[in-house]
């Protein structure tokens, strides 16, 4: 981890390259609780999560610090910690894991197709709207590539699918491709490494 002024120089860049209206969380999954104090030094608004572990305890030592947001898969029986500590979670993607949640949420969409990846088919994204009605809009996750201009056609589809169901946020873009993402709309990006190395 940088020291707290390289952080709050990279996050200072970010914020200027996309603008006041996207919303950047700082991906925690990798950060070490003790280096979550650069991240407040840093002035970092709003982290996201991956593991309700870890949310746990990162939110036992530094809840009042940040604006907490669940952004990994999100299990149903894990509801009960993320209900408790973040205002938005990212990743909804299952009718069990929405009869549990009592949050906003943003329904995780599979655009790629690729079995590794969590979130629901384009097919059943409606069903999963109408389980849960605390929906504010859609996540999604292309597949990797060295290449930002390859995630265009997954954000662009992700934009138009909310559009048509009425869905005002779209969290899409991460450390490689986040550029590209508020291009295509994004109002939050999920970054880790380009905001943490000096």
């Amino acid at each position: 981890m940088s020291s707290a002024d390289e952080v709050r120089s990279n996050y200072e860049r970010i914020r200027s390259e996309v603008g006041e209206a996207v919303t950047i969380v700082a991906a925690t999954k990798y950060v070490i609780l003790e280096d979550m104090a650069v991240l407040a030094e840093a002035g970092v608004e709003v982290v996201g999560e991956n593991r309700a572990q870890d949310l746990e305890a990162k939110h036992a030592a530094y809840g009042d610090a940040f604006r907490w947001h669940f952004i990994g898969h999100l299990q149903s029986r894990k509801a009960k910690i993320v209900n408790r500590t973040c205002e938005l979670v990212h990743s909804l993607s299952s009718e069990s894991a929405a009869k549990r949640l009592e949050i906003p949420a943003l329904v995780e969409v599979n655009l790629s197709g690729e079995e590794t990846k969590s979130g629901v088919a384009e097919a059943g994204l409606d069903a999963l709207l109408e389980a849960y009605p605390e929906v504010r809009g859609l996540m999604t996750m292309p597949p990797e590539a060295d290449d930002p201009e390859a995630s265009r056609p997954y954000f662009r589809r992700l934009r138009e699918l909310a559009a048509q169901r009425g869905l005002a946020e779209l969290s899409m873009g991460t450390s490689q491709d986040y550029r590209v993402a508020v291009e295509e709309g994004a109002t939050l990006i999920r970054i880790g490494s380009v905001l943490y190395q000096g």
